[in-house]
């Protein structure tokens, strides 16, 4: 699957679709997001059950500010509308196949239990 490109109109679609979304935070001029680009394009052809998309930080300025983006590349996992991971700085290969396989191994039972068990303390 290729990533598709997330605006601030379809940001929420996202986060609600049915799959895991990995979302990549980068600008065109951003040498490491460049550098990050090939890698995450190619992890994304062998995860079928997983979205993975872009938001170029240039042109959804707001969206990067309402995600609290403050260094490029940023990745963000999210599943089942919880937001599991963020990571500033590039991932090698290996190391977003090891994210992967950590987000797929999430028992999303719990997470939503603790969720509503925090919201309740609140």
């Amino acid at each position: 699957m290729s990533t598709i490109e997330l605006t601030q109109d379809t940001f929420q679609a996202a986060v609600e679709g049915d799959k895991p979304l990995i979302i990549d935070f980068w600008a065109p001029w951003c040498g490491p997001c460049q550098q990050f680009g090939p890698t995450y394009e190619a992890v994304s052809a062998k995860h079928e059950d997983m979205t993975f998309a872009k938001v170029n930080t240039e042109e959804e300025q707001d969206l990067a500010a309402a995600m609290r983006i403050r260094s490029i590349p940023t990745i963000m996992v999210f599943r089942e509308k919880v937001l599991l991971f963020q990571h500033s700085g590039a991932l090698s290969e290996s190391q977003l196949e090891e994210l992967i396989t950590q987000v797929k191994a999430v028992n999303m039972e719990e997470v939503h239990a603790e969720i509503a068990q925090k919201s309740k303390e609140a």
